[in-house]
């Protein structure tokens, strides 16, 4: 038995970014590893340039998804104004940067998914006794952000509370699913209607999926059907520097008869 932190990420908008290479801006059906631990850090009041933070964030923490519903394709056509590129200076904000060069400044065009509708559960764990926070520090944060928790980008707020809970369970794919089946969001109508069938629609087929490192699958993903392994690039590595690594995930299938 072990202690997970488990929180919803629902939102009528999100969007879930991949590697971001010129002007088509993709994005993928369920939320990146990076993307989660972003959410935590922004309810701890973790700046990006706190370098021991984020990378003790990054390293001591589990990470599982159980993914209802990926949400409809929305695809925006954007444009922004652009300042040149200047070396050594860093504006505070973006204001301060168009100001400084209002005859300089160019338009870009860029496409960006984004996905409406969309429905997961995180669980959180730590990976070893010593990790920085405690997973009732991470929900005290959570209830009460310092930084305005999104999904995706700012313009995305989450749709329902994280309303985080730490609970007791055998493995991360068991509480989730019993979170899915018995948690606030689940017992959520409006109009007599379960609200999460109004918003995301029915689950993908009678069992969700579970994704996950596949080094936590043995562990943490017990009783769930091995669907198909991918590569994925969002395990951080730098958030000053944009950079991040990559990470072999699992896409597991909820099997019958698991419980938490």
């Amino acid at each position: 038995m072990g202690q997970f932190l488990t929180f919803a990420m629902v939102a009528p908008m999100a969007s879930f970014g991949a590697i971001a290479v010129g002007e088509r801006r993709d994005g993928w059906d369920r939320p990146a590893r990076s993307a989660v631990l972003g959410l935590v850090a922004a309810c701890l009041g973790l700046t990006r340039d706190d370098e021991q933070a984020q990378a003790a964030l990054a390293s001591d923490y589990g990470v599982a998804i159980l993914c209802h519903a990926p949400g409809r394709l929305l695809t925006d056509y954007h444009t922004t104004q652009a300042a040149p590129a200047r070396r050594n200076w860093r504006p505070a904000t973006r204001a301060e940067e168009l100001a400084a060069s209002p005859g300089d400044l160019a338009t870009i065009l860029s496409r960006r998914d984004y996905r409406t509708g969309t429905w997961h559960l995180g669980a959180l764990w730590p990976r070893r006794e010593c990790a920085r926070w405690t997973l009732q520090a991470i929900q005290a944060a959570m209830n009460e952000p310092v930084f305005t928790p999104s999904l995706g980008r700012r313009a995305c707020p989450a749709g329902l509370p994280l309303a985080p809970c730490v609970t007791d369970g055998s493995a991360a794919a068991a509480v989730l699913l019993e979170r899915h089946r018995n948690g606030p969001e689940a017992r959520l109508h409006v109009r007599r209607r379960v609200f999460r069938e109004q918003l995301a629609g029915p689950s993908q087929g009678e069992n969700p999926l579970l994704v996950l490192d596949v080094a936590d699958v043995a562990e943490h993903g017990g009783g769930c059907t091995l669907l198909r392994r991918e590569i994925r690039r969002d395990q951080p590595l730098s958030r000053t520097r944009w950079q991040f690594g990559l990470r072999e995930e699992a896409m597991l299938s909820y099997s019958e008869g698991l419980t938490a």
